[in-house]
């Protein structure tokens, strides 16, 4: 991608700038590669806890002005945290831009995390959990991932457990952010209609102050996957079912034509495989989707349905017959073509968001060194060739290779 700046400090930092001159709205944030996977057993839920605190008091304010410092001039202030990483995030008129970078610089490295706000934040995490186990769509994706991943971190619940959360006190972040925090791990990115001397100048200003906090921070890779078939008895009223198994690391040169057979099978699209053959045909369903999230080391995929209790087994047959039917019949040309249009016009939608393109700089960057541009990407989309897809659906779409876990109704 040509058209966006680089900037990297001494200490490590790196800065991305992308210029679009007709927006007044300015995007920015630090995207740091630490996540749940990096914490160890009895740190589960802390990378969670570390975003929520971030908000809670640094050394120069209290909760109340980091919570008002942007929203008194419409801004917006936001975080989350995913199993590789943590980012701390802003959106508001550009003319207020030095003011929110000044704001993430200070939430991110200068958090004080009084014992006050762990105790209040403590309970407002619990009632995440309370939130999450009421919503089996929701939490049959967490426990999904312990049943691929079993004993691995990537297994674990971002939210930790209710012990572990119940257990953190102010010398347990410290511990985390000086064992995981390395200032050449992390990125600041930003999309606004500022000129990158502009955002250089800020970041001179605030993020070469910073010490440099470099050295190792191995992640221990994922292996010994067993294939899992589960069920478990809820008080609920619909059945809910995941299927899936691992699939391709980040910078394995298949995950982009991964990415374009998930897409064909059950992405976002009302024409997608799995959509046509349970919902539209059948009706067995409200909704039905699969996903593929690739990591440092491995990658997840997976199909979600949710539907009556007895019509569980006939719906997870439809979806076995669409698995097998991507495992022996290549796809002809124009069909071939057609999926290939679908998902480049998916992505160049998504590109239009700026707040979407600070984020993928920052991932990008961080994930494989530099930003892949579009048309990289479409032109490795172009290049997808049906035995290509064919041996992946073998791969990965096996019923060795794909775990099962169930939801029913008590």
């Amino acid at each position: 991608m040509s058209d966006y700046d680089l900037y990297e400090l001494p200490n490590g930092i790196r800065v991305l700038h992308k210029q679009v001159v007709h927006t007044k709205i300015a995007h920015l944030g630090f995207l740091l590669d630490i996540g749940s996977r990096d914490e160890k057993p009895a740190q589960q839920g802390l990378a969670h806890f570390w975003e929520h605190m971030a908000f809670k008091g640094t050394e120069k304010r209290k909760s109340f002005h980091i919570l008002n410092r942007l929203e008194t001039v419409g801004g917006e202030l936001n975080a989350y945290t995913t199993k590789e990483k943590i980012c701390f995030y802003a959106s508001l008129l550009s003319t207020h831009f030095e003011r929110a970078f000044e704001l993430l610089t200070d939430l991110t490295f200068n958090s004080v995390f009084p014992e006050k706000e762990i105790e209040k934040e403590r309970g407002v995490i619990l009632e995440e959990m309370s939130m999450y186990q009421d919503a089996p769509e929701d939490a049959i994706i967490d426990d999904f991932d312990d049943v691929v991943f079993a004993k691995h971190a990537l297994g674990h619940n971002i939210l930790g457990t209710r012990e572990s959360v119940s257990s953190f006190q102010q010398a347990d972040f410290r511990q985390f952010l000086k064992e995981n925090v390395r200032t050449d791990r992390l990125v600041f990115s930003t999309v606004s209609n500022l000129p990158f001397s502009e955002v250089k100048r800020l970041a001179d200003k605030y993020l070469a102050p910073l010490p440099a906090q470099l050295g190792a921070r191995p992640r221990t890779s994922f292996s010994g996957y067993q294939r899992v078939n589960q069920l478990e008895r809820k008080p609920i009223t619909q059945a809910h079912c995941l299927i899936g198994g691992p699939a391709y690391a980040i910078e394995d040169p298949r995950r982009i034509p991964f990415f374009l057979l998930n897409n064909l099978l059950g992405g976002p699209g009302m024409n997608s495989r799995l959509n046509l053959a349970v919902r539209e045909k059948y009706g067995l369903v409200y909704t039905i989707d699969s996903t593929y999230s690739p990591y440092t080391d491995t990658g997840l995929f997976g199909i979600y349905f949710g539907t009556e209790k007895k019509q569980v087994n006939r719906t997870v047959s439809l979806v076995q017959k669409e698995l097998k039917r991507l495992r022996e019949q290549a796809l002809g040309t124009a069909q071939l073509h057609t999926t290939k249009e679908q998902l480049m016009g998916q992505m160049a939608m998504a590109e239009e968001s700026n707040g979407g393109m600070m984020q993928l700089l920052a991932k990008s960057t961080l994930d494989l060194g530099r930003v892949e541009s579009i048309n990289e990407i479409f032109d490795r989309i172009r290049a997808i060739t049906s035995s290509e897809l064919l041996e992946m659906a073998n791969e990965v779409l096996t019923d060795d290779n794909l775990s099962v876990l169930q939801y029913v109704p008590e």
